[in-house]
């Protein structure tokens, strides 16, 4: 059993930025994917980064050139360094990871906010 537990989330402005972490119970170097997902009001839950156990990283063009995610191994911990924030980017963001054994996990969830 894996637990992602993920922190950093919180209210800010249009324009600010905000860094989520992503801490595994585990060494995430026995993940194949660690990914950051985030759930809208009314909409479904929708990838927003990926990274690979091989550091690769694809994004969904709305965060692109914003939004950064990364991990560090030593510590066992996911981040996504969010920058530029828009309203829209306003959701729960859930941390996922994809183990060699267990399969899938998901955080319980950070809730971020931006206004306008």
């Amino acid at each position: 059993q894996v637990q992602l537990v993920e922190s950093g989330g919180g209210l800010v402005q249009a324009g600010g930025s905000l860094r989520l972490s992503c801490a595994a119970s585990t060494s995430i170097t026995r993940s194949n994917s660690m990914a950051w997902y985030r759930q809208a009001p009314g909409k479904q839950r929708e990838l927003v980064a990926m990274i690979s156990s091989g550091g690769s990283t694809k994004y969904i063009d709305s965060v692109k050139g914003r939004f950064t995610i990364s991990r560090d191994n030593a510590k066992n911990t996911l981040y996504l360094q969010m920058s530029s924030l828009k309203p829209e980017d306003t959701g729960v963001y859930y941390c996922y990871g994809n183990f060699w054994v267990g399969g899938d996990y998901w955080g319980q969830g950070t809730q971020v906010t931006v206004s306008s």
